[in-house]
């Protein structure tokens, strides 16, 4: 196997993998939830590890592509001629890895399952849409949830809308969102009211247990009373997104009944229930598909064994178990969940040591401004990879036949100022299942 210098693949030790899978997805945001789906999808026997992922951190909303370029903070209108644009400008970019076609057909088939599972989504074909964000802003983004849908065509409209939120809830302000939009919006009005369930009247959270509270009847009905004698000519009624954990849309259709007029959800600030949403999904819906998950461990090491397969030790600080697989997808993101780590010389992968694409020094890192519009180079620093997705060694060669990698610790992109951040997830990860699945013929 090769892995360039100085990788941690070390030989194969005396303990024997106690399971046996054709591809271990190591990571839990969403390129390694997407990988997971996309492996079982076609019959592939996959585990996936590692710990709560970046996933619960997210607004639920799916990013495809909208700031090209950076420096110039030009928006489109259209994500998939930016995304043309992109892999004409930026030829190493990861989207550049993929035709257009799978890039389609990666979002249309990971936004079916979710609409299977019970968590639809809803978009314009060639169009990116725009929501209200918890500050007051809007964000321009491709995929929503159908929750927030409504808020899309409101924002749109802007009829007479009223924003609610609740006595004690400190990580969302209706009144902020009507202030900062009011400008361009004259009939947004916002109102504080109690929380229906008594159990939380003083200290409400954006949270799980709120929304579970949420999707009792006997709290819908308060609520709607509520909300009711402020309602005044307000055509639609927007709540922080926090309408329960399953079936959401019901929930926001029930509420829709007996307030009288549409009600969306807005996005809320991390950790999100729409994030949490996503995440329960996948824990749900995984193993029915004949995948399974180990989230509560960490990769700790991986060998090669002999005819090349890995055999990969699992656990916390020790190995608990050891799992063999034919093939890795490594999707363990960037600095904040570990895949990558920057020590004073250089920035590293964790797990194999793969050679990462950085600036020559570290004085290259980051600009003299911290604002450039630029952004830093350090944000692009990640794997190369061949059109496989397979990581290269320091010969330029793949590392290993059958490892792969997905999602932000890709190099030569900047999900977050791009606005790209699940799409390339999702997007790259189809092309490393199917990489897979081409090479095993």
């Amino acid at each position: 196997m090769k892995m360039g210098k100085q990788t941690n693949i070390m030989p194969e030790g005396s303990t024997s993998a106690r399971s046996g899978y054709q591809l271990l997805v190591i990571g839990t945001g969403m390129a390694g939830m997407a990988a997971a789906f996309f492996a079982a999808q076609r019959g592939i026997s996959v585990v996936q590890v590692g710990r709560t992922g970046g996933i619960v951190f997210a607004s639920g909303l799916l990013d495809l592509m909208l700031v090209h370029p950076i420096e110039e903070r030009i928006l489109w209108e259209n994500p998939w001629t930016a995304i043309d644009a992109v892999v004409h400008d930026i030829p190493r970019h990861p989207y550049s890895k993929l035709g257009r076609q799978d890039i389609r057909d990666s979002i249309e088939e990971f936004l079916a399952f979710l609409r299977s599972a019970g968590l639809p989504y809803r978009f314009s074909e060639n169009r990116n849409s725009s929501v209200m964000t918890p500050l007051g802003t809007v964000k321009n983004t491709y995929g929503v949830p159908e929750t927030m849908w409504g808020g899309v065509e409101t924002l749109r409209s802007k009829p007479p809308c009223l924003l609610v939120d609740f006595h004690g809830l400190k990580d969302f302000s209706a009144r902020q969102i009507a202030s900062v939009l009011a400008g361009h919006w004259q009939g947004l009005r916002s109102v504080r009211i109690p929380f229906p369930d008594p159990a939380y009247r003083h200290e409400v959270s954006t949270g799980e247990i709120t929304a579970r509270s949420l999707a009792i009847s006997e709290n819908m009905e308060r609520l709607a009373a509520s909300i009711k004698p402020h309602l005044g000519d307000a055509r639609a009624v927007g709540l922080p997104a926090i309408c329960g954990m399953e079936s959401p849309q019901r929930i926001v259709a029930e509420l829709s009944v007996l307030i009288g007029v549409p009600v969306f959800e807005i996005p809320t600030l991390p950790v999100s229930v729409p994030g949490l949403r996503l995440m329960q999904t996948f824990e749900r819906e995984l193993p029915r598909k004949g995948g399974r998950h180990l989230f509560d461990s960490n990769v700790l090491k991986v060998s090669c064994k002999t005819k090349g397969d890995f055999l990969a030790d699992i656990g916390n600080d020790s190995p608990q178990q050891s799992i063999g697989a034919k093939g890795i997808i490594l999707a363990t993101g960037r600095f904040l969940s570990r895949g990558l780590y920057a020590d004073r010389n250089r920035i590293r992968e964790t797990l194999f040591d793969l050679p990462v694409h950085q600036p020559e020094t570290r004085a290259s890192w980051h600009r003299h401004d911290f604002f450039d519009p630029r952004g830093h180079l350090a944000n692009r620093a990640g794997l190369e990879v061949d059109d496989a997705f397979r990581p290269l060694d320091h010969s330029g060669q793949p590392a290993h036949k059958y490892l792969f990698a997905a999602g932000s610790i890709l190099a030569h992109q900047d999900w977050m100022r791009m606005k790209c951040g699940s799409g390339l997830a999702i997007a790259t990860a189809y092309g490393a299942v199917k990489a897979f699945v081409e090479l095993n013929g």
